[in-house]
């Protein structure tokens, strides 16, 4: 949703205040009025959602000092300077230094409106422009973290750009090596580029007292061993994000804590009283389905809804065979530099060979395969798979797969397109995209 675009208003005369302010009013233009410069100065920033409009002569620091600010701090802010009856001077000065265009006094407010609206317009395009590029560039980095021109992979990475700007708990469902802990750090990184906390926990293998203190810290003599204040994992997530892994395997009593906390946003540290309020967005990943699990009395249902408002599952690798040569390709490059070893070629009959496994390590499994394919200390990536030679069916299956996707991705999700450029009806492509999870 765009956000409403705003005047800022600076005139110390109130007379001319209210009576400029009343004209955009009724002109339908929201206008935030103020009598100085320095208060304008503490409410703008960088993008800020709208345009500047300044008297010359303001007590303290002038129009023409606040021009200059603000084309310093944001050189596509609008600014319209008002000047008074005979400072030609002035305004071609402003015009040079940067001003949007200038009114002098006595003006009509209809030409006031008229040279706001058109500042508006501007100021709504240049953010327009901005948001986009920012899209594109979120877009471009996620590609290049979360690699994958598979139809799914494709729809995670729309679900992230979607709900990362917002102060949203989310719940990623995958199967181990599948890439959770990633999303968990795109999500956090698209949401809070290099400015707040990114802390994560397994919560796997840790004893009730352990996880409680990681969780919510201590005081000095909260138990034996206490002996110096402790700041626990979500106190020190406030602001940023709090990556829970393994969330499954929490013990009751503390899935009891976190569900409070979660609702109420606030902790007390062991051995403490005292409430501290934190705000951070909290990512839970789990390889086993938390629905299942709750259904069965193994985790809390209420903590399981609460912790799903947006639900992300990564695919197993081998839901998405397509994407094993470009992810392949890409850890064996990694690998070659880190190990300072040239690259090893790769044959098409090698790629079908690791396309043709399982990989229930996936990706993880992947990238260990090709870190030794890197070393060539002689282990075959193909032996650490477990599954034996396909059949024949699996494997026109998996050739089938493919060229569905590929085609698929080349017309844009279009089935009338693809199924011309197949070649095939197109009820039974239909079928196969169903078949194949590609729909």
């Amino acid at each position: 949703m765009k956000p409403e675009l705003s005047v800022l208003l600076v005139e110390d005369d109130p007379n001319v205040r209210l009576g400029c302010e009343q004209a955009m009013q009724l002109a339908g233009i929201t206008v935030d009025a103020m009598g100085s410069a320095e208060e304008a100065q503490r409410r703008l920033r960088a993008g800020y959602p709208g345009i500047v409009v300044t008297d010359m002569r303001l007590p303290g620091i002038d129009g023409m000092a606040l021009l200059r600010w603000v084309v310093e701090l944001d050189a596509d802010l609008p600014v319209i300077i008002i000047t008074g009856h005979g400072d030609v001077t002035l305004a071609v000065e402003a015009m040079r230094s940067g001003a949007y265009d200038f009114m002098q006094k006595p003006f009509s407010t209809s030409d006031l409106v008229d040279v706001v609206r058109r500042a508006l317009e501007k100021r709504e395009l240049v953010l327009e422009v901005d948001a986009l590029r920012r899209r594109l560039d979120h877009r471009d980095n996620l590609e290049s973290r979360l690699i994958g021109r598979s139809p799914q992979m494709a729809k995670v990475r729309q679900l992230i750009l979607d709900v990362a700007g917002a102060a949203v708990d989310v719940l990623i469902f995958g199967e181990t090596g599948t890439g959770k802990e990633m999303v968990a750090r795109c999500l956090h990184d698209l949401s809070h580029p290099g400015q707040q906390n990114y802390v994560a926990l397994n919560c796997g293998g840790m004893s009730d007292n352990l996880l409680d203190s990681e969780l919510f810290g201590h005081e000095p003599g909260a138990f034996t061993g206490a002996q110096k204040r402790r700041i626990g994992k979500i106190e020190y997530a406030s602001g940023g994000t709090l990556f829970l892994d393994e969330v499954e395997s929490m013990p009751v009593n503390m899935q009891i804590k976190l569900l409070r906390v979660l609702q109420e946003r606030v902790i007390e540290r062991l051995g403490s009283n005292q409430q501290i309020p934190v705000s951070c967005r909290v990512v839970a990943a789990s390889k086993e389905d938390l629905k299942l699990l709750s259904d069965q009395g193994k985790f809390r249902a209420d903590l399981y809804y609460r912790l799903n408002v947006v639900r992300i599952e990564l695919p197993p690798l081998r839901e998405r065979r397509e994407d094993i040569p470009a992810l392949y390709d890409e850890f064996l490059l990694h690998a070659a530099k880190r190990y300072n070893r040239p690259p090893p070629p790769l044959t098409s009959e090698y790629l079908r060979r690791l396309m043709a496994q399982d990989w229930p390590g996936n990706i993880r499994e992947l990238r260990n395969a090709a870190d030794c394919h890197a070393l060539g200390i002689g282990r075959d990536a193909m032996a650490s798979a477990s599954g034996a030679a396909q059949s024949l069916t699996e494997a026109v299956e998996n050739y089938e797969r493919g060229l569905i996707t590929d085609e698929f991705a080349r017309q844009e999700g279009n089935i009338a397109r693809t199924s011309e450029a197949l070649k095939i009806a197109r009820t039974t492509l239909h079928d196969k995209l169903k078949k194949y999870g590609l729909i």
